[in-house]
């Protein structure tokens, strides 16, 4: 039953006119808060936004408006140090988050968080998104949500009713992402060149938004240019020095 759950994930962008209710919120980030964090540091927070302004600049900021603005609940997920610190503080010790481990740590800490927010959501019925486009404007959100040095907002999280029903992705084959004691990218030539022909097909078929392209080009376009390259100074604003 999980593992079906888990293989259904579809990305949700539009949802009823419904908004979940508070408890129900928690619920879903109690539940979240059990998953695994390294070292138990549990070096996230999140943002409930639940002020109509406060949405709609979100919105705006992150380049998303129809998935938070008609979404039944808006996160937004942090890496968070400042906890910490002030724990360090009650025994008078100071705290040194400013590592690129310590990012590390906390960027999978809220990755993990996150998920689970999300599986608690799904197997209830909901659907979700993330939110990448929070990283094109983490100067502004920070200072929208009012966070601390050692914060870092990372992704946002629309949950709701779907109002849609996208058929689900398939993912690169297992044999692509398995390597049974050591990596092997020789396989790679041959594994791509199919996966590229399922998802061509995939995208030429799928219920809305078709497109005639395939997965490796899309990557190539992506990557191939930098992006969000003020992120560095902006995670060096927040105290993350990447010593």
């Amino acid at each position: 039953m999980v593992i079906e759950l888990l293989t259904a994930h579809a990305s949700v962008r539009k949802y009823k006119d419904l908004t979940l209710p508070k408890e129900k919120v928690y619920e879903f980030i109690h539940a979240g808060q059990h998953a695994a964090s390294s070292h138990f540091v549990q070096a996230y927070s999140v943002i409930y936004v639940t002020e109509q302004e406060k949405r709609e600049q979100l919105a705006e900021l992150s380049k998303n408006k129809r998935q938070i603005l008609s979404a039944g609940a808006v996160l937004l997920f942090c890496a968070d140090y400042c906890r910490l610190e002030k724990a360090g503080a009650l025994h008078q010790k100071d705290i040194h988050y400013s590592y690129t481990e310590n990012l590390l740590v906390g960027a999978v800490d809220v990755a993990l968080f996150a998920q689970n927010v999300a599986i608690a959501a799904e197997s209830q019925g909901y659907g979700i998104c993330y939110i990448g486009g929070v990283r094109n404007a983490p100067h502004e959100i920070s200072e929208l949500f009012q966070l601390p040095k050692g914060v870092v907002p990372l992704f946002a999280m629309t949950i709701g009713v779907p109002d849609e029903v996208n058929e689900v992705k398939p993912r690169l084959p297992v044999e692509a992402v398995i390597h049974e004691n050591g990596y092997d990218s020789d396989k790679y030539e041959e594994l791509l060149q199919a996966y590229d022909q399922t998802m061509h097909a995939y995208y030429l078929n799928r219920g809305s938004n078709q497109k005639d392209t395939e997965w490796s080009l899309q990557m190539a376009d992506f990557l191939s240019e930098p992006k969000r390259t003020y992120m560095k100074e902006f995670l060096i604003q927040q105290g993350f020095e990447m010593n």
